[in-house]
C-alpha cells in the first residue's frame, strides 16, 4: 500500500483565514440584497410620482393664498391628508374617487408619505365631471392610526367637518373640533367641503411600491421609517411658512353691516 493521505490541518492561521473569507463573503451578499431591496422599495410608478407632485403644488397653493386654510388649525393638526385631482363622475348615481398622500408631524418635521385613498358616493343625478383638489387636516393622532389600520368612514368612524376658510379663521371652540376637517380647491379658490359618508384607507399597492411590504407604515408616520426618493418637495412645502397676507379679511357671517 502506498502512503495514507491525510486532509491538511487548517488549524491556526490558515483557519482563520478561511473563516475570514466566509465572513467577507457573507458581508458583501448582504449589502447587495439591501441595495436590491431598497430599489425595490422606491419602484414608484410614474403615477404615484405624480401624486407626489401634484399634492406640493396643492400645498404650496394654500400656503400662499389669502383664503386657505387657518394657519391656526394648521399648526394644530397632527396630520395633512392631501388629495390632487378628485374626480367626480356622474351620470344617475353620482361619486367622488381620489388618490393622495398622508404626512404627519414628527419630532424633526414632518414624515414621509404615506399613500392614501378617499371615495365617496353620492345619489341624484348630476351632469359632467368635475375634478377638485382635496386637503384634509387630520386633528389628532387617534384618527390617523385609524385610518392605517382600516377604513375609515367619515362622519361615523371619525367625525368630519367643512374647514373654517381663511388665514385668521378658526374654529368656534376647540372642544367641538371636528377630528378632520375638510378643505376643496377648485379654480383656485378654497373652500370648505362636507365630506361626511366618504371613506379614507390606505393605498395598498402604492405604499407596497414605495416601502415594500415589510415596513409598518405607523412606524413611517412616526418618522422612524425610510422616506421615499423623490418626496422630499412635498415633505419641505409642509414646512414652508405661509406667504403674507394681504390685508384682506373673510368675512365673517357675523359681521355686522355698515350703513
Amino acid at each position: 500500500m502506498g502512503p495514507r493521505l491525510t486532509a491538511p490541518n487548517l488549524e491556526g492561521p490558515a483557519r482563520g483565514c478561511c473563516m475570514y473569507l466566509r465572513m467577507l463573503r457573507a458581508a458583501g451578499l448582504a449589502i447587495v440584497l439591501s441595495l436590491v431591496a431598497t430599489t425595490a422599495f422606491a419602484a414608484l410608478s410614474t403615477a404615484e410620482q405624480k401624486r407626489l407632485n401634484d399634492s406640493a403644488s396643492v400645498v404650496t397653493g394654500l400656503r400662499n393664498a389669502d383664503n386657505g386654510i387657518s394657519e391656526d388649525l394648521w399648526q394644530k393638526a397632527a396630520c395633512v391628508i392631501v388629495v390632487p385631482g378628485m374626480k367626480k363622475a356622474a351620470f344617475i348615481v353620482g361619486g367622488e374617487y381620489g388618490k393622495g398622500i398622508m404626512s404627519c408631524r414628527t419630532s424633526t418635521g414632518w414624515s414621509s408619505p404615506v399613500f392614501m385613498e378617499l371615495q365617496k358616493g353620492s345619489l341624484g343625478f348630476q351632469a359632467g365631471a368635475t375634478e377638485i383638489d382635496l386637503v384634509l387636516l387630520v386633528m389628532n393622532r387617534d384618527a390617523a392610526s385609524k385610518m392605517l389600520n382600516s377604513k375609515v368612514s367619515l362622519g361615523a368612524d371619525a367625525s368630519v367637518a367643512a374647514g373654517p376658510v381663511g388665514r385668521a379663521a378658526s374654529a368656534s371652540t376647540s372642544e367641538n373640533l371636528a377630528q378632520v376637517l375638510s378643505y376643496s380647491r377648485s379654480k383656485g379658490v378654497f373652500a370648505g367641503v362636507n365630506l361626511s359618508g366618504g371613506s379614507l384607507r390606505v393605498d395598498k399597492d402604492s405604499n407596497a411600491d414605495a416601502y415594500g411590504s415589510t415596513v409598518a407604515l405607523e412606524t413611517v408616520i412616526n418618522g422612524a421609517g425610510p422616506t421615499i426618493p423623490g418626496s422630499m418637495t412635498f415633505i419641505n412645502t409642509l414646512g414652508t411658512n405661509p406667504r403674507a397676507t394681504t390685508g384682506t379679511r373673510t368675512p365673517s357671517t357675523t359681521d355686522k353691516p355698515k350703513y
